[in-house]
Order: structure tokens, then sequence, then C-alpha cells
């Protein structure tokens, strides 16, 4: 196993793997014993964590590699091995990006809320925790990703009704293209979407968010992970993220932003609409995410 090393601002772990030695399952299938070394805003200092690959497959979207250690899978996607998801044995918190997508549900209308990048579940993990009585339809491309998911991710428990009726619907197909819709629209909309360890370019372009805002009902919202920093200019911060600049050009002065801290990824996030009241938004989610939604700002103050 080649090393592997994960680009900060795309997505929220540092990664490096070594090879510790070759071993054998029951059914012959080599294994490898590997160091992870994984920082988070959780692990503010470095720690080794003995990872095992459980599946390694090559598909016509992705390249999926998923490890396991006695905390956590993880999810590693294409030639970049950047990670899309994180299953935390015992708890659904990540403390990264992933995290903040569930501060949606108290400033949307009731109702479905889309996730497109579904990946592993790892965002739709905690926004069920949380709040057990959502309908999220998330979607994704790869069949076999979702498969994997089930099988090593936990994919496959979320798509099991809640108590309170909430449920993960799992759709398989391009999360840009027409059929992403549901009657009546979605409340909200997660985006979460990365190919070669980069934003899609399709997210470059105005017309893509209108057609996306357009499958929202009445006062919904859209929430963006936009990645890193993409350009040196721009005169205040989050104009050097792509993303965010087009996103601004859709929808002039209904755009809200943050930035993820270094230790959980730095990261670009964007929400649609009017800035919401930072104070009541905060007192509606638990302490740990309250603290953080206080960080966003209207792009156009």
């Amino acid at each position: 196993m080649p090393l592997i090393s994960k680009t900060h601002h795309q997505h929220p772990f540092s990664l490096c793997f070594v090879n510790k030695q070759t071993r054998h399952n029951n059914n012959n299938n080599n294994k490898k014993a590997l160091t992870l070394i994984c920082c988070s805003a959780a692990q503010v200092e470095e720690e080794e964590d003995d990872y095992q690959v459980v599946s390694a497959i090559n598909t016509p979207y992705n390249n999926i590699l998923i490890l396991d250690s006695a905390h956590s899978r993880v999810l590693l996607l294409d030639d970049t091995h950047n990670v899309h998801s994180i299953f935390i044995k015992g708890q659904p918190w990540t403390d990264s990006y992933w995290d903040e997508f569930a501060s949606l549900p108290p400033i949307v209308p009731q109702g479905p809320i889309a996730i497109l990048g579904l990946g592993g579940g790892t965002a739709a993990h905690l926004m069920l925790t949380l709040w057990p009585s959502l309908q999220l339809h998330g979607w994704e491309i790869d069949d076999i990703l979702i498969d994997k998911a089930r099988e090593h991710l936990g994919l496959s428990h979320l798509e099991n009704h809640t108590q309170e009726g909430g449920v993960l619907n799992v759709h398989i197909g391009d999360a840009l293209s027409a059929s992403t819709t549901v009657s009546g629209g979605y409340a909200g909309i997660v985006v979460d979407l990365f190919s070669g360890g980069e934003v899609l370019p399709q997210l470059q372009e105005v017309e893509t968010w209108l057609e996306l805002n357009n499958k929202l009902m009445p006062n919904g919202r859209i929430m963006v992970n936009c990645g890193g920093s993409t350009s040196v200019t721009g005169s205040t911060d989050w104009e050097k993220n792509n993303t965010l600049v087009t996103l601004c050009k859709a929808f002039p002065g209904q755009v809200n932003w943050k930035k993820m801290g270094k230790t959980e990824s730095e990261n670009y996030l964007a929400l649609t609409g009017p800035l919401p009241d930072l104070t009541r938004w905060a007192a509606a989610l638990p302490d740990r995410l309250g603290s953080s939604v206080v960080q966003w700002a209207s792009c156009f103050p």
C-alpha cells in the first residue's frame, strides 16, 4: 500500500497509511494491517490506530477502499484517497463538516430533506440521531458504493424506520439530474458532491444552483460543502472559494458562509436564504452544534 495523504481542504481528516504486515482471512483474501494517523477536532494530538482493508474494489465511478479499526471505519474514494465517509463506532459525531449538516432542520420548513452525494451515509447518521422523524432522501450515483456502505458502514440501519417514523430513502442516480425531486419540494437540500478530490464542475455554474433551488418548497434552503480555497484573489475570505462565488451570483443577497477550523478541514460551507437568527438557531440545537452555528455570516452584510 503506497503512502496515502489526505488534502485538508476537501475532506475532514488528514490520513497517512503505512504497511505493517500482510494477513489472510479465512477466505484467503489478502488483508493489510495499516497504521492510520488521523487528526480531527476531537483528536488534537495525533493518535495511531491499526486499520485493515475490509473492501477494495474499482467501479465505473470510483476506486473504493474501506478501512476498519477498533474505533471506526473510513471510506476512501478515487485516486486521491480522500475520505468521503467515516463511521465512528458507538457514536454519530465526527467533529467535522458532516456534523454541520445536522443543524439544517430547525431553520427549514417541515418536510423531506435531500442529501446529494450520500457516500456512506455519515451526514444522515447524525441527522436521524438528532431529528429521528426526518424523511431523508439520499442520492448516490454508484450502486456498488451503496452496497458496500450497507455492508460495512451501517447504511442499512438508516434505511429502517425509527420509532418516530424517520428514515433514509436511498436513491441511485445522478444527484444533479431532473429526477431528484419529490412532490411538494424539499424543505432542505444538502450538497456534498466531489469527484477526484474536487467539487463537481457543475457546481461552478449558476444554472445548476437555480435548478436545485426550483426543487425546494417555499422558504427551503440549500446547505453546501464548498471545499477549500480555490483562489488567492478576492477582497474577502469567502471570495477565495469559487463555489461560494457562483452561489452569490445565483442568489444575490441570499447566501451565508462559514469556514471550518484548521482541525476540522478548513472547508467552506454555504447556506442559502436570509441569515437566520443565530441566537434562536443555536438554542434549537445541542450545545455541540449551537456553539458552531453562531459563526455563520452573510456574504452581503
